[in-house]
């Protein structure tokens, strides 16, 4: 279903026991990766990867606003995340709490900083998850994420290019 519209692949990486870095250089200019990054439409066409549908999508991109986002897996149960916006920089950076529904209570939340990075009309994605120890790090990698990821990026790549 997705089409992969460069050769680049998301480079996962841990740069400490409690971060994982998701790298990836998309074919767009970076306004157009912010805008697919950060609109509940567009979003929901490639935050699900091909793992399933997004059955709720809810922004509200402002310091002090909320997200939340439910996808329905196929052959799956559902899973939501949700988070809090502590600072927007249109086009730049982005930095939020992240909590998976599914996590036991008293599960401190993760904050991402995604960073939006253009050079010669590409954008370089980056997005740093700070967990609170390497166990919690571990866990998220173990739940196969990197394919999701992977998905997930090709398919905003695609939509960031069809905005052009």
């Amino acid at each position: 279903m997705s089409q992969v519209t460069s050769s680049a692949k998301a480079k996962v990486t841990t740069p400490s026991d409690e971060e994982i870095l998701i790298t990836r250089e998309l074919g767009a200019p970076r306004h157009l990766v912010y805008k697919a990054y950060t609109t509940p439409e567009l979003v929901s066409r490639w935050w699900p990867g091909e793992r399933g549908e997004m059955r709720s999508c809810e922004i509200d991109l402002q310091p002090g606003g909320k997200w939340r986002y439910v996808m329905g897996a196929h052959g799956g149960p559902e899973v939501a995340f949700h988070g809090e916006f502590s600072e927007i920089v249109e086009n730049e950076r982005i930095v939020t709490t992240e909590v998976f529904e599914g996590a036991p209570p008293d599960s401190a939340p993760a904050l991402t900083i995604a960073t939006f990075e253009e050079s010669e009309g590409r954008t370089t994605l980056s997005m740093l998850m700070r967990v609170e120890s390497r166990e919690v790090r571990d866990a998220i990698l173990a739940t196969g994420m990197e394919a999701g990821v992977q998905e997930g990026m090709d398919i905003l790549e695609q939509i960031a290019r069809e905005l052009a």
